[in-house]
């Protein structure tokens, strides 16, 4: 499918622009990419990050903060990060701050827990970019606001809904974990149905779609796309990023990843046709700075933005995958979860963990959250020793949801059952229903191993945040009689003899240092991480294709990143032309960092770039 190269126009670009997509796709990147073209063309723009983990300081080389702050070498362009993390907890403090020393302790932490959870941090940054959209004068000064990443489907229908919050609040006192959010958003009401009115008009908003050429990241794509039509947000357009033709066409490395892209847009010719499509190339550099955002959108190949060098270049000490099951066996039983952002391959990871244990004579279960599962389905009754199960979330969720419906929508009227059943939607909601089946699978790790292909970052964590949350949410709901492995979550996943984190991880900038904030939320919680998986490498490949070559040498600085800094153990694994299916090619796999077992093997880098896409 040949698509247009992406090239915002100024002159038709609407005033606030939202960049969305799945976790690794770019979204960053583009939307600063498309912020500097604009003020190159005389705009006054200003670029906003709503995302906890947000790089934009790092892509801008520029400090950020919670206000507008001008960029250098970019007249016109101002940048700001609301942090939604720290906007919940100013926001948790405004509400409870005036109750201290008049209320005891146990009603403050009542209200704390209440106000925890994703659906304080989402609404928390809404609370905070409605400003910006809802009240004109707060960027009157600017021609475009462009926002790196747009409020969820769940957010905008949570708003919308804004009428139905007193009658809600005053007779809903338990069954939910996103109550507390809205008690203090009542002042608000005028702003946010402004905002998202202004959402949903085409002549002020457009929602950039942002995918890679691969078959997940195209469906998510599709999914936001539907729902947030939906809810009126029509004014849509879709930017398929890292698009790649090898000018080596006797490689196969590059004649696999040109055709894996082909096949995924293939499809998705359904959905890339229902609206303005467009591609950007595969960059060979890292996009930090303003030079390499310009390049982003270059029309050229950006193959020759920067001049070929040579180096010589010693690989980090780092291990096979087969390496690490050796110790983790020693302990006879026990967890294995692997985790981190999404795309990085952990439920490959994790499924040719389990194949290793199984075969070396080890009863082993695992158990996935993914919703196509498909790798694991390829190992159904084809190793002794291994079962397989799923966790359904929304099998889970409905099943929570129909109970607390059950509970409380008899005492409500129809305004407050339809803002219930819209809380219950939340992802809150489901991080409770789905931890009875999480804590019941950890539960199996006392006499088996256990290997849990856990879900995206931001969902593993609240579901490790839960086993103590969602103790209290049961307490206050006047549940009791909880099992065992509820009861004892925590306490197992913060026993390294019993418990086993592998943070996964592809050598790029971003996901590098996702994972390194997820490993330190992890040590926040007193879990500490067992080792490192740098998944998809391309070192050593061989490819003949001069970007290809320049990408493997980009990915020297994050290899030696995670080795030097951030692992106490790290694996490597090379990049797959196809997936690996079946038992076979999962053993295959977790041997295969043989060459990352050589310190000191010494490679010549020719023509090659020092950064990384």
């Amino acid at each position: 499918m040949k698509l247009p190269a992406y090239q915002p126009d100024p002159s038709a670009t609407t005033r606030f622009l939202f960049f969305t997509g799945k976790g690794g796709v770019g979204k960053t990147s583009l939307s600063c990419a498309t912020a500097l073209k604009l003020a190159d063309a005389g705009k006054r723009v200003l670029l906003v990050s709503t995302d906890p983990a947000s790089n934009l300081d790092e892509v801008l080389d520029t400090r950020l903060s919670n206000h507008p702050t001008p960029i250098a070498g970019a007249p016109g362009l101002d940048a700001m990060n609301i942090n939604p993390v720290d906007a919940a907890a100013a926001y948790r403090e405004r509400l409870i701050g005036p109750m201290r020393g008049l209320l005891p302790e146990s009603a403050l932490r009542s209200m704390e827990e209440q106000l925890s959870g994703s659906c304080t941090v989402e609404i928390a940054a809404f609370d905070e970019f409605s400003g910006l959209i809802g009240e004109p004068a707060a960027s009157k000064d600017y021609d475009h606001v462009i926002f790196d990443t747009a409020p969820t489907g769940h957010t905008l229908r949570l708003m919308s809904l804004a009428k139905a919050w007193d009658q809600f609040l005053d007779s809903n006192t338990s069954g939910t974990s996103c109550l507390g959010p809205l008690a203090g958003l009542e002042k608000q009401r005028s702003i946010y149905e402004a905002t998202v009115n202004t959402l949903a008009d085409a002549a002020a908003t457009t929602l950039v779609l942002v995918s890679r050429p691969q078959l997940s990241a195209l469906r998510e794509a599709e999914r936001t796309a539907g729902e947030l039509r939906a809810l009126g947000v029509g004014n849509q357009t879709l930017v398929i990023n890292g698009s790649f033709e090898t000018k080596c066409p006797e490689d196969p490395t590059a004649q696999a990843m040109q055709q894996r892209g082909r096949a995924a847009m293939t499809a998705a010719v359904p959905f890339i046709g229902s609206m303005p499509a467009f591609i950007v190339p595969l960059r060979p550099i890292n996009i930090l700075g303003l030079d390499g955002l310009r390049a982003l959108l270059k029309e050229d190949d950006g193959t020759t933005t920067t001049p070929p060098r040579s180096t010589d270049w010693t690989a980090p000490d780092m291990e096979s995958l087969e390496d690490l099951v050796a110790t983790i066996e020693q302990q006879g039983h026990g967890v294995v979860m692997t985790m981190g952002k999404g795309g990085v391959g952990k439920t490959t990871v994790a499924a040719a963990i389990a194949v290793m244990l199984a075969r070396r004579g080890h009863a082993v279960h695992l158990s996935t959250t993914d919703p196509a599962a498909h790798v694991a389905q390829t190992l159904a009754g084809q190793v002794p020793g291994l079962t397989l199960s799923r966790i359904d979330p929304a099998a889970e969720t409905a099943l929570y949801q129909s109970e607390v419906m059950q509970d409380q929508a008899p005492a409500m009227d129809e305004a407050g059952r339809s803002l219930l059943e819209e809380d219950l939607r939340s992802p809150c909601t489901e991080e409770i229903a789905v931890f009875r089946a999480f804590a019941r699978e950890v539960g199996q790790g006392t006499d088996r191993f256990v290997v849990l292909d856990t879900a995206p970052t931001g969902h593993t964590l609240l579901l490790l945040d839960a086993s103590e949350a969602y103790q209290r949410e049961l307490e206050r709901q006047a549940r009791a009689n909880q099992p065992e492995e509820v009861l004892r979550l925590l306490e197992r996943l913060r026993d390294p003899a019993f418990t086993r984190i592998l943070i996964v991880t592809l050598p790029e900038a971003t996901p590098v240092h996702e994972a390194a904030a997820l490993q330190e939320d992890l040590r926040r919680a007193r879990i500490e991480p067992f080792a490192w998986v740098i998944n998809q490498s391309l070192l050593d490949c061989g490819s003949c294709d001069p970007l290809l070559q320049r990408r493997e040498e980009a990915e020297h600085r994050y290899l030696r990143e995670v080795v030097e800094k951030h692992a106490t153990r790290t694996a490597w694994l090379p990049w797959q032309a196809e997936e690996p299916t079946g038992p076979e090619a999962l053993a295959r796999l977790a041997t295969s960092g043989l060459l990352a077992r050589m310190p000191g093997a010494t490679r010549q880098v020719e023509d090659s770039f020092a950064d990384r896409p």
